[in-house]
């Protein structure tokens, strides 16, 4: 797409001369147009120094281009039908939100969708200056078996049951308020009343590998002290909900411990991971569906595990991993739900999936009224 002319964005619903203050005061961006099969989308940033826009997994970065002698930036970015995406502009060794974007992740980040991206209800718009809510209850977890401590946040949604460990918690604080949206879900009946607890990682590579250590310490450390704090939380009724490493972890777990894990909520999930993996040049191109797929051909039985999948459309080499572990999954025995969202490998696109896969692990329960 061409621009010219002294309203050069005007294509996009913004007339008016590019650096002026009443085309700033006018300015909400991204702003996409219909192109084909996706969508020409319009980025721009004030300012006097150059950028780039760094998008989470989906693209490349991509430089802003100045617009004449003005302190107006822009990118002409061409995105494919159904996508969702986290970005940030990188300046120099600085990070920064899209101030002209309303919808947030974070202090330095911003999240863009396509028109025809499906909605995302109970997440709700959060902008660089917004304060997420955190939950109240903090546990002090010293860990013997993993070392360290950690601070785990407790939150009953609803008024609290069945617990839902969320791994990466601190992300889910503080890049994405799942507490504020679980509380919405549970108000409008989309998901039962449950407790989240907010596990962060110390160490992603070390503790999400397919290792016991992790669960070993959630079952004899983490889970009773829980029980302990008085929050109203069921153990018992567990659901583990991870993202990436995070994804197969949880998988791992179900296969490992299933006593402790028999439902899984997983975007994403690292299915590509062998042992040393993460240390090659290209992780994902070893044996398809990884370390997991080998156990899972042993044809474990897990006709008690209850597993949603989900992962990014636009994941194009995560989808034969996941597809084979998803299809041995079933294979053996386990209720499968498979779905793809409208995303890269990104935290913003598996928002959705989070609260509607949590509700779906629990309909046994629900259907039995308890």
């Amino acid at each position: 797409m061409e621009l010219a002319g002294e309203e050069p964005f005007a294509g996009f619903g913004l007339p008016g001369a590019p650096g002026t203050d009443a085309f700033w005061a006018a300015v909400r961006t991204p702003a996409p147009v219909a192109d084909g099969d996706g969508w020409t989308t319009l980025f721009l940033r004030r300012g006097s120094e150059a950028a780039v826009i760094g998008f989470e997994s989906w693209s490349e970065p991509v430089p802003l281009r100045r617009w004449r002698a003005t302190d107006c930036w822009y990118a002409l970015v061409r995105m494919p039908a159904r996508l969702r995406v986290t970005y940030r502009f990188l300046v120099g060794e600085a990070a920064y939100a899209d101030p002209c974007n309303p919808a947030g992740a974070g202090g330095d980040r911003s999240v863009a969708a396509t028109p025809d991206a499906p909605p995302q209800p109970h997440w709700p718009a959060v902008g660089a200056d917004d304060v997420l809510p955190l939950p109240r209850t903090r546990l002090r977890w010293t860990s013997r078996r993993l070392g360290g401590r950690r601070t785990v946040r407790v939150h009953p949604a609803g008024g609290g049951g069945p617990v839902v460990l969320l791994l990466d918690g601190d992300d889910w604080l503080y890049l994405h308020p799942a507490t504020t949206a679980f509380d919405s879900a549970v108000a409008s009946g989309d998901v039962p009343p449950v407790t989240l607890v907010f596990l962060p990682a110390k160490d992603r590579a070390a503790e999400f590998g397919c290792r016991p250590e992790l669960w070993e310490a959630v079952r004899d450390e983490l889970l009773p002290l829980v029980a302990q704090s008085g929050v109203p939380a069921d153990p018992d009724r567990l659901v583990v909900a991870g993202q990436s490493l995070g994804g197969l972890s949880a998988l791992y777990a179900a296969l490992e411990f299933p006593g402790l894990v028999s439902r899984v909520a997983c975007q994403s999930p690292s299915v590509w991971w062998t042992p040393g993996a993460p240390d090659l040049a290209d992780p994902l191109g070893g044996p398809l569906g990884g370390a997991l797929a080998a156990r899972l051909r042993g044809r474990p039985d897990l006709s008690g595990l209850r597993v949603a999948f989900d992962v990014g459309e636009h994941e194009r080499r995560m989808l034969p991993h996941c597809g084979l572990v998803e299809e041995l999954t079933e294979r053996a025995g386990a209720t499968v739900r498979v779905s793809r969202s409208a995303s890269g490998h990104d935290r913003a696109g598996w928002r959705h999936a989070l609260l509607r896969d949590v509700a779906w692990a629990l309909e046994r329960n629900r259907a039995r009224g308890t």
